[in-house]
């Protein structure tokens, strides 16, 4: 029989304005993989530049998902430009279509990074 236990960070709940990963709740802006886990600086998805982007290339994905609080988002040219020229898939979708997203992926082993933005209360 198979060990359905992970220690991989996954994402217990979410509301519009936080996020439970393990037993800790978020309310800032996180990156978030299978063994790591980042608080962001910037507050909103379009604020995301090479100073966010570049740290992804040492977790290796094969895809980055980026929820927001505020529903859907469609993210400017630039940075879908950065992902295409390195061969790395995007996805935009709200926050909680997000978080279900991402731990399906984990638990199915997928090199996959979130980069999840709660709305500030």
């Amino acid at each position: 029989m198979a060990d359905n236990r992970t220690t991989a960070n996954l994402v217990r709940s979410y509301a519009r304005s936080e996020i439970r990963i393990g037993d800790t709740l978020y309310t800032r802006p996180l990156r978030l993989a299978a063994s790591s886990l980042e608080l962001l600086t910037v507050q909103t998805p379009q604020e995301l530049g090479d100073a966010e982007f570049e740290p992804l290339l040492a977790l290796r994905p094969e895809l980055v998902i980026v929820g927001w609080g505020g529903g859907q988002l469609f993210l400017p040219a630039a940075q879908r430009s950065w992902f295409l020229q390195r061969r790395i898939g995007i996805e935009t979708m709200e926050l909680g279509a997000a978080c279900r997203t991402y731990n399906l992926l984990v638990q199915d082993e997928r090199a996959v990074i979130a980069l999840l933005f709660p709305l500030a209360a």
